[in-house]
């Protein structure tokens, strides 16, 4: 059973009523943790359209994993979508603010249609007809399905990250600043994905 704000088509409606065609929804995942890439996704509604999924998506913290993986599978097949990615290279290049908004820009431009209207967790984007909604992957539709799909991925790609960088717990934690993570950060000092400019990590003096 999940709890939160149950998300809705708000947003989405005011911009078909004012002409939209694609309306889209970007988040990102992996702001917080201290190893890995941070990960958007975007994901375009059409008008006229009502999936399933619709009534179900929720902000992905809130949803169990099984179930965040099986919603993703379903708004994959139904609409289109696109990941992006900045690296933990590119964040300690640009800092974690310009990365987050970085791996939005790579999302809309994998799209494969051109969005009228874009709804963004908080985040301004230098993309055209942006709307920030303060909590957008709690309220809109678009975005808590945008959420899902950023988490999945970037969950899957730390799965792959613990078999490459074994001792660190990244099947578990998955970057983020666990008390486990963090014993085990000390124990063996950073391995190759961990982001140097992060302050755990750069206790250990290490160049960028």
């Amino acid at each position: 059973m999940t709890t939160g704000p149950i998300p809705s088509l708000k947003f989405e409606r005011e911009a078909w009523k004012l002409g939209a065609h694609w309306v889209a929804g970007v988040d990102e995942v992996g702001v917080g943790p201290l190893a890995g890439p941070v990960t958007a996704a975007m994901v375009a509604l059409p008008p006229g359209r009502r999936f399933k999924w619709y009534k179900t998506v929720r902000d992905s913290k809130v949803l169990p994993e099984c179930t965040r993986v099986e919603l993703a599978e379903e708004i994959r097949q139904s609409v289109p979508w696109a990941i992006g990615w900045a690296s933990h290279l590119e964040i300690d290049r640009i800092n974690i603010y310009q990365a987050r908004k970085l791996c939005m820009i790579r999302a809309y431009e994998g799209l494969g249609v051109t969005p009228d209207h874009i709804i963004s967790d908080a985040l301004p984007l230098p993309l055209p007809n942006v709307r920030p909604v303060i909590d957008g992957d709690a309220l809109s539709v678009a975005v808590a399905a945008a959420s899902i799909i950023a988490k999945v991925a970037r969950d899957a790609m730390m799965w792959e990250m613990c078999g490459r960088f074994p001792g660190y717990g990244f099947c578990h934690n998955k970057g983020y600043p666990t008390p486990e993570h963090k014993r085990l950060l000390a124990a063996k000092g950073p391995c190759e994905i961990h982001r140097r400019s992060f302050a755990p990590v750069a206790q250990f003096h290490l160049p960028l």
